[in-house]
């Protein structure tokens, strides 16, 4: 998903970054109020950024000008929403751009919006509630992995459309050469994401006095 750094045209480098900003700006804007809200939402935002940061460091090598990894999304879009998501990818990409050299910084905002715009956005909306059950947890992980993927493949097809002009074509292209990698690793993706978050739910509940619902232990 990590668009290496030059890869772009300038072009579409910086039509990204323009994309991106509000998202970033308002997203930034969430973060504060959730950190500001208590040590509990500090905690939820801790556990999305280092799930978020972990996963999507591990990187396989993949064939569409890119690289094969888990991405993080559906726990912190479940956990606290898909508003706060953009910040925490942002801070990632940017330290994996500089420190790992993982991504680029000409790219950041066509990264950015892939992982933490799309892939969000979908998860939240497949998982539904911050106690999804695990079948729910589990397409929130697997889908908005796959989606994350898919806004890159489109990204590049923008950049680099088929020899006869056609964006469809060239999507296809980028998107069939990731799947290669990317739907094995969104099914692993989808089991973690169910797994932890059914983890968090239960010890919430645990710690608030309450029995674990049916629905939350799936």
């Amino acid at each position: 998903m990590h668009i290496s750094e030059g890869f772009l045209p300038w072009t579409h480098a910086v039509g990204w970054t323009v994309a991106s900003a509000p998202c970033l700006l308002y997203s930034l804007r969430c973060a504060l109020v959730e950190m500001s809200a208590g040590p509990e939402s500090r905690l939820r935002l801790a556990a999305a950024a280092g799930f978020l940061f972990t996963l999507s460091a591990l990187k396989l090598p993949s064939f569409a000008g890119s690289c094969s990894h888990a991405t993080g999304v559906a726990l912190g879009a479940i956990l606290i929403g898909p508003s706060v998501m953009p910040a925490l990818a942002f801070v990632v990409l940017l330290f994996q751009a500089l420190i790992l050299a993982h991504g680029g910084v000409t790219s950041l905002g066509a990264n950015l919006f892939s992982l933490g715009v799309v892939g969000p956005l979908i998860a939240w909306w497949v998982a539904g509630s911050r106690t999804p059950s695990r079948m729910r947890a589990f397409l929130a992980g697997f889908v908005g992995s796959l989606c994350v993927y898919a806004a890159t493949s489109a990204e590049l097809a923008l950049a680099f459309p088929d020899a006869t002009g056609s964006f469809s074509a060239a999507f296809v292209r980028f998107a069939g050469l990731f799947a290669i990698t990317q739907v094995p690793i969104s099914v692993v993706e989808g089991i973690v994401t169910a797994v932890v978050v059914t983890t968090v739910n239960s010890y919430t509940q645990s710690a608030n006095g309450l029995t674990p619902a049916r629905e939350v232990a799936g």
